[in-house]
């Protein structure tokens, strides 16, 4: 297969394309605008392969888009493109609307564009696999059931109401024109070459760096966290054998309040790099990276918790996430501890 994929260059992307050229034999074209936030460092060693195409390009030019595909013909798309960050949201949330909504309608009007004009078995197999959030379906108490496929949407930050509209939109194109779309929701995602804005690798910068560690609240928020490579996966799996017109929830079955989490990063950091080890410590007479811990204001609109039900892609695709969290994050810190040349 010829698969286009948006957003290629960034952190779930970029694993994503990493996947398929390991595990397949499918052809790639990645489609980027290469933003702050892209992992520079996959994508530059992606770019010799081979199988992959790298169009520099923004989803919010809609003309863009439909010369695209209309010149590469793609088999499938998977649309990961999309502005990701909640605290950036709040702050500035127009490049959201515009992203995740005007671009994922731009995709969307080409796409169906392009199905309308094949026959055959290129229509038979053509899939547009949206790749979204579990943040749609809003916030859940400490005791309440993991979130559902069929659970109403209820956003609560500018992000997440954007990549609800996003998959509102998907559907419509499915119900009104006929576009075989899949949807998946996927739980907070961690793994090597993540941007440092996000929970995981800001801590890391931050406690080898020996700079406060913030923590909203009293950090009793709970996510839940899969592995980078066990999405990518996922979403093959999905793209490969899901229904049309279906959503399926990817989870890690991990679920930890924020604070928990920050505490295992700081306790693998203290055996990993003690203190005595790091420079930047060595004056500061702290026992653990835990006393850089700082509470700080809550985040406006913080949901408490977010936990999905992944019966559906178990049952019906035989997926279920491989790396065990424990080993996966000490694997994760270790890497960012070597770009950042503590090992």
């Amino acid at each position: 297969m010829k698969i286009l994929v948006t957003g290629g260059s960034g952190f779930v992307g970029s694993h994503l394309i990493r996947f398929l050229l390991q595990e397949t034999n499918h052809r790639i074209i990645n489609i980027d605008s290469l933003t702050y936030a892209s992992n520079l460092i996959l994508h530059s060693v992606l770019r010799n392969e081979t199988r992959l195409e790298f169009e520099k390009a923004d989803i919010i030019d809609g003309d863009v888009v439909s010369t695209l595909i209309s010149k590469h013909r793609p088999d499938a798309i998977m649309h990961l493109a999309a502005e990701s960050h909640v605290d950036r949201s709040i702050s500035g949330p127009s490049a959201f609307i515009q992203t995740n909504i005007v671009g994922t309608f731009n995709l969307l009007h080409a796409a169906n564009k392009y199905y309308e004009g094949i026959d055959g078995e290129a229509k038979d197999l053509f899939r547009f696999l949206h790749v979204s959030t579990d943040e749609v379906y809003g916030s859940l108490g400490l005791t309440d059931p993991s979130f559902n496929e069929s659970t109403p949407y209820s956003p609560r930050s500018p992000y997440s109401a954007s990549k609800a509209s996003s998959d509102h939109l998907v559907r419509a194109w499915h119900a009104t024109y006929g576009l075989p779309v899949l949807i998946t929701h996927s739980s907070n995602n961690y793994g090597p070459a993540q941007y440092p804005e996000k929970l995981i690798p800001l801590v890391i910068h931050r406690a080898v760096a020996g700079t406060e560690i913030p923590v909203y609240g009293d950090g009793e928020n709970v996510r839940d966290w899969v592995h980078v490579k066990d999405h990518a996966r996922a979403l093959h799996c999905v793209l490969k054998d899901g229904r049309i017109g279906e959503t399926y929830n990817v989870a890690g079955n991990n679920e930890l309040k924020n604070l928990e989490l920050v505490n295992s990063i700081c306790k693998l950091l203290d055996e990993l790099v003690p203190q005595s080890e790091n420079q930047n410590l060595r004056n500061k007479n702290l026992s653990s990276y835990t006393d850089l811990i700082t509470f700080i204001p809550d985040r406006a609109g913080h949901d408490l918790r977010y936990s999905l039900n992944d019966t559906k892609i178990r049952r019906e695709l035989g997926w279920a996430p491989i790396e065990n969290f424990e080993q996966g994050l000490r694997k994760t810190i270790r890497w960012y501890l070597s770009e950042l040349g503590q090992l």
